[in-house]
């Protein structure tokens, strides 16, 4: 049997490219999916950053910094430290960032930014050359280049997270939140559900008393047909929506399921979805808001 070869430390993924052309989107981008993101490192200071990620456990597995024209007269060191890197097992890849002297100009004239190579009396478009002199030899290097002067950040972001974080580290993040109605519905919520339409357990003297976490309590919420029928549907919208959220470069997403208190009827739902999506899988954060509150 053959032993597969193992990069002696993390995946690296290198941002550079252009001033206004995305850095800073693909960096939160890669930050969402997990990544360990720095901007600004000099390139020196690389080889540190990856002899302290292998003091975490694997913590930090997956680490993305941007190196650009800020790193001044280091810049020219950055494909020697690189293949030197490259050459102990570390698995480096660099994505150049791209746009049109036009595009960029734009941006810039949008923000109404100085470029930070144009110096005191130059204009934007000497400092756009300037730095594209200064990143060719980065830029030969690169594994790819994106010309983002058509793509929107949302185009951009979700360019990035499928080139360099498929599988868990682009999974979304779920938060279910039950809440109840009589005191307001949770200002960040993505999805609102109404659970009212269920029997309500307050009405129930042996049950009123006990919250939705209690087992008589759920058993009781769970019980119902409608209840049942009504999981199994949300389960499919959720199989449907999830994916399709993550395609489209969302992060997280917030479920709020809301009764009447709060206290009943959202909470035993609530738990009930949140155990079936991390059956399938899914990581899900439960939060009861207002469970507690009389």
């Amino acid at each position: 049997m053959t032993t597969p070869l193992v990069a002696a430390g993390p995946q690296v993924v290198i941002l550079t490219g252009v001033s206004g052309s995305g850095k800073s989107t693909a960096l939160r981008a890669l930050e969402d999916a997990g990544f360990y993101c720095v901007d600004n490192l000099p390139i020196l200071f690389l080889e540190k950053l990856l002899e302290l990620s292998g003091h975490t456990a694997g913590e930090v597995s997956r680490i993305a910094l941007v190196v650009d024209a800020r790193d001044g007269r280091f810049l020219a060191e950055a494909p020697r430290i690189i293949q030197e890197v490259r050459s102990k097992g570390t698995d480096v890849q660099i994505l150049f960032l791209d746009a049109s002297d036009d595009s960029l100009v734009r941006r810039y004239s949008e923000t109404r930014r100085r470029h930070p190579l144009a110096g005191e009396t130059g204009t934007v478009p000497d400092g756009i050359a300037a730095e594209r002199r200064a990143l060719a030899e980065l830029k030969s290097i690169a594994d790819e280049v994106i010309d983002s002067t058509t793509l929107n950040v949302h185009e951009l972001k979700r360019l990035v997270t499928r080139r360099f974080a498929a599988g868990d580290g682009a999974r979304l993040g779920v938060t279910l939140v039950s809440f109840g109605f009589r005191f307001g519905i949770p200002s960040h919520a993505d999805m609102v559900l109404d659970v009212r339409f269920l029997p309500n357990p307050f009405f129930v003297p042996e049950l009123k008393p006990f919250p939705g976490t209690d087992p008589r309590v759920a058993q009781f919420v769970l019980g119902q047909p409608d209840a049942k029928a009504f999981l199994d549907r949300l389960l499919d919208l959720c199989g449907f929506l999830l994916p399709r959220y993550r395609s489209e470069g969302k992060s997280y997403l917030t479920v709020a399921i809301g009764c009447t208190g709060g206290k009943h009827r959202s909470v035993a739902i609530a738990a009930a979805l949140a155990e079936r999506l991390e059956g399938g899988g899914q990581p899900v954060r439960l939060w009861h808001r207002d469970v507690e509150k009389e």
